[in-house]
């Protein structure tokens, strides 16, 4: 029997790989002749990098500036040789903003809405583009910014100043006083500066840059934006559109209004003006990880996240782990923390059953610090089920 393990993060618990092994450890108990191989899977945002290192990419770092201007280090993924993503090129790079200019690390946690900028992930690219990667995916869940990607495009080279000719501080809030765009010195590798490179904005957020379903109005709160500060975003990302748009041309001009500008405060509206193509971030990671592939030949598939809710059905790994399962007519199972899916939702979503580290422990704080614990169980009940199911010619439950 083959099982493929393509799980993702337990976020706040444990990877997606710990998730893997986890069940694997489980399942092998009382399957020690199955055939298990781990693919560790993520939409894109946080754990991407994780995901490209588990399909056998290798670890990079480079120090870069963080959101509020400090130095740290980040890691990103580059691809040893050739890959899909990259055609003929010398390989790919999988960066996580997050990594450089997310939430996370901020210093001490404290949020800063109108200064906190994507500079470090600008920086990141290029590290990737000194590493001589071809193609670049850049997943942006995670972002501590509202800045229009304008800090990306000075960590590349681009130049944006005030009336006076001042170069602008960083953060959202200064583009209010922007009055000019050099782009004279954005790195030439980057296709769309006329170079080879290209760059994958793994992005499932759909929202436009500017409006009620833009950047600082729909995540700013999310990033410490007061009611105040979300109408003060918006204009200076509105005032940072034109100014772009002005300097590019009508590429720019049009991608504000693009489904993912708006993402990770608005990088993803500076990654379309520079020509990247937008994919949902789950089918970015199905390539890089050979999954379609690992798939066949596959009895069972068992996926899963740390919470498998609403949210889960627009785009995320385990649905889309599911989508590709079921192309090949195999049966999915999903695994998670919790669960909030009605039975209905469940069957649309393409598992065959959840099982929630809930259904067997009440205490959330249990299932967060002995989630490795409770896996391990999980994957021993579903072998069970299995070799039940086997003897008595049932489908997997």
């Amino acid at each position: 029997m083959k099982i493929v393990l393509a799980p993702d993060k337990f976020k706040g618990s444990l990877t997606a790989a710990e998730v893997a092994e986890a069940l694997a450890a489980g399942l092998a108990e009382a399957l020690p002749g199955a055939e298990l191989v781990l693919v560790p899977v993520a939409d894109g945002g946080e754990g991407t990098v994780n995901a490209a290192l588990g399909a056998g990419f290798a670890p990079r770092q480079a120090a870069v500036a963080g959101p509020t201007g400090q130095t740290l280090i980040a890691e990103f993924a580059v691809s040893s040789g050739p890959e899909p993503l990259a055609g003929d090129g010398p390989g790919t790079a999988v960066i996580e903003m997050a990594a450089a200019s997310g939430l996370d690390v901020l210093p001490g946690g404290v949020l800063d809405p109108l200064g906190a900028t994507s500079l470090g992930t600008g920086q990141l690219i290029r590290a990737a583009l000194d590493a001589g990667c071809s193609e670049i995916v850049l997943g942006v869940g995670g972002s501590a910014c509202t800045d229009g990607g304008a800090g990306m495009l000075a960590g590349l080279g681009a130049r944006f100043t005030d009336d006076a000719g001042r170069d602008l501080p960083l953060g959202g809030a200064a583009l209010a006083r922007i009055a000019a765009a050099d782009l004279s010195g954005l790195d030439a590798r980057l296709a769309g500066a006329g170079g080879s490179a290209r760059l994958t904005l793994a992005a499932d957020v759909g929202n436009p840059l500017l409006g009620p379903r833009g950047a600082a109005a729909v995540f700013g709160p999310q990033k410490g934006a007061s009611p105040s500060d979300v109408p003060e975003l918006d204009a200076a990302l509105a005032r940072f559109a034109g100014v772009l748009g002005a300097a590019i041309g009508p590429a720019a001009a049009v991608a504000k209004d693009l489904p993912g500008a708006g993402a990770a405060g608005g990088v993803g509206y500076a990654a379309l003006a520079l020509g990247a193509a937008r994919r949902k971030g789950i089918d970015v990671v199905v390539e890089f990880t050979g999954l379609r592939g690992k798939l066949i030949g596959a009895d069972l598939v068992i996926t899963g996240e740390g919470s498998l809710d609403a949210q889960s059905l627009s785009g995320k790994a385990p649905v889309g782990v599911a989508a590709e399962a079921a192309a090949l007519g195999i049966p999915v199972v999903a695994v998670c923390g919790r669960s909030q899916l009605d039975p209905a939702s469940r069957a649309r979503a393409g598992f065959r059953s959840v099982h929630a580290l809930t259904d067997i422990e009440s205490d959330v704080a249990t299932c967060m610090t002995e989630a490795a614990r409770l896996l391990r169980r999980i994957g021993r009940d579903l072998a069970a089920s299995i070799v039940e199911n086997t003897d008595s010619k049932e489908p997997v439950r």
